[in-house]
């Protein structure tokens, strides 16, 4: 605790950062989540919520690759894999299907909390996702894991009253914040990156074709 409360001091105070939010309609996600659940349900294989956020995530990160970077002071480091995601890390994750994000994520989870893990297993990502949903927590802003250009805050998906043209409806939705080393990943390059994850994460689909 005390090098991790170290590491976030100096990111918090010496990254310029800032959070772009957004909100995700997820009623689609849901339905799809039942969907693959059944079909895999002889394998064992459990899809989360959070392994569709991490697949969403990893496809963004590969539409819009300049928001995988991290900052150094001999410039600026590209990466060709999303690795992370969360702590303990998945590598190449932009690579992998739904059932094998959830079995490496069930693994790593337990063995981390068994204390098992290998360095190379939590060392070395190139984004972070955080999900205090299951805590029912709205929204929130985490701190930057440096080096790391970008992290994800997930909130918990709620019922709330949404427009829809001139009508008032239901629907179940999720707030994410984005925050952003601003040395790597501008605004405009943040916005471009949500605007990948948003369409991803609202309908599945789009991400499974």
């Amino acid at each position: 605790r005390k090098a991790i409360a170290r590491r976030l001091t100096d990111s918090f105070r010496d990254v310029p950062h800032f959070p772009l939010t957004i909100d995700c309609e997820i009623d689609g996600l849901l339905a799809a989540r039942a969907q693959v659940n059944a079909l895999l349900e002889p394998q064992g294989i459990k899809v989360s919520v959070n392994d569709f956020i991490m697949k969403a995530v990893a496809m963004a990160l590969k539409a819009v690759p300049e928001a995988n970077a991290s900052y150094s002071p001999e410039g600026i480091a590209m990466h060709h894999h999303a690795d992370g995601l969360i702590t303990p890390i998945i590598r190449a994750a932009e690579t992998k299907s739904l059932a094998e994000i959830a079995t490496e994520s069930k693994d790593l989870a337990k063995r981390a909390r068994d204390r098992k893990l290998k360095p190379e297993e939590f060392q070395g990502g190139t984004f972070s996702v955080s999900n205090l949903g299951m805590f029912g927590i709205k929204s929130f802003a985490s701190i930057l894991n440096e080096p790391q250009g970008a992290i994800m805050s997930v909130g918990a998906g709620e019922k709330r009253p949404v427009v829809r043209g001139d009508s008032l409806v239901v629907a179940t939705v999720m707030t994410v914040t984005l925050t952003c080393d601003h040395r790597v990943v501008d605004g405009a390059i943040g916005a471009r990156f949500l605007q990948a994850f948003k369409p991803m994460i609202e309908n599945p689909v789009t991400m499974l074709a």
